[in-house]
């Protein structure tokens, strides 16, 4: 299959580079829909993958990359359960998207996020399984879990750990701030900083040298700078789980869904 289209995203594969497409409004929210259609690309990736060298992530959504999970359609859910049967739903949950990111990040392909705007909590989890990010100048980059009583749960925490220094991880993740392209880029974050509207068209053009090189070559050398952190990763999950049954976290998903604001998921 080189064409797909499901319910928030789309991909095709053309001259060596496969491009996924983020498309659910307002801001790619990652719930239920978006985790089947990325578990359905996953699961077409080893047939892809032989035709490919690189892949490219980017959104259709004007308002960014992907504002993260779905936090109103998580917020519904759970007040129609028990807690015991809630916090079984968000392992569940965990555990599967868990799997896609896990098997983005080891892709033998060289991965690549092109990222505008809003690029915050789940969504940032997903831009950090690609090998680099390149930003539009108005990117912004933040983890906003503490207002909520959580840590991020995608995968966030063992990725950046992985891949930059520790002051930057601990300001992400202590203060709730945002941070914009130039700092992403001096951190190491990004790779590369585009023009306004560009970041996709620069992310092509990185692909394009990308599929120059030997695939096999090029999939060596991810595997050796670029370690899966397994075992923080399991742990991430379980110290998720073990927040989300206090009182704090319904009382910040309740201020999130009342929040009247056109952008409610901006700090």
């Amino acid at each position: 299959m080189n064409e797909y289209k499901g319910k928030s995203l789309s991909w095709r594969i053309a001259d060596g580079v496969i491009e996924l497409a983020l498309d659910r409004a307002p801001a790619n929210e990652i719930g239920v829909a978006m985790l089947e259609d990325l578990e359905r690309f996953t699961g077409a990736l080893p047939a892809l993958e032989s035709q490919a060298s690189a892949l490219i992530l980017y959104s259709q959504q004007k308002a960014g990359f992907s504002a993260g999970a779905d936090l109103r359609e998580l917020y519904f859910l759970a007040q129609q359960m028990e807690m015991s049967s809630a916090l079984k739903g968000v392992r569940e949950f965990l555990e599967r998207i868990h799997a896609v990111l896990n098997r983005l990040d080891t892709s033998p392909l060289t991965t690549i996020a092109a990222v505008h705007g809003v690029c915050f909590g789940g969504g940032f989890e997903l831009a950090l399984t690609c090998d680099l990010i390149v930003a539009d100048k108005m990117a912004r980059f933040c983890f906003p879990e503490l207002r909520l009583g959580l840590i991020p749960g995608f995968g966030g925490i063992p990725r950046l750990k992985r891949d930059i220094g520790n002051a930057v991880v601990r300001d992400l993740l202590l203060t709730g701030r945002s941070i914009n392209a130039t700092k992403a880029l001096s951190a190491g974050l990004a790779s590369q900083v585009a023009a306004e509207g560009e970041a996709l068209r620069l992310a092509r053009a990185t692909a394009a040298q990308v599929t120059k090189f030997d695939r096999v070559a090029a999939a060596a050398a991810k595997r050796f700078i670029k370690p899966l952190p397994a075992s923080d990763l399991r742990n991430e999950i379980d110290i998720f789980c073990e927040l989300f049954a206090q009182p704090a976290v319904m009382q910040g998903l309740r201020n999130f869904v009342e929040n009247t604001g056109a952008h409610p998921y901006l700090p």
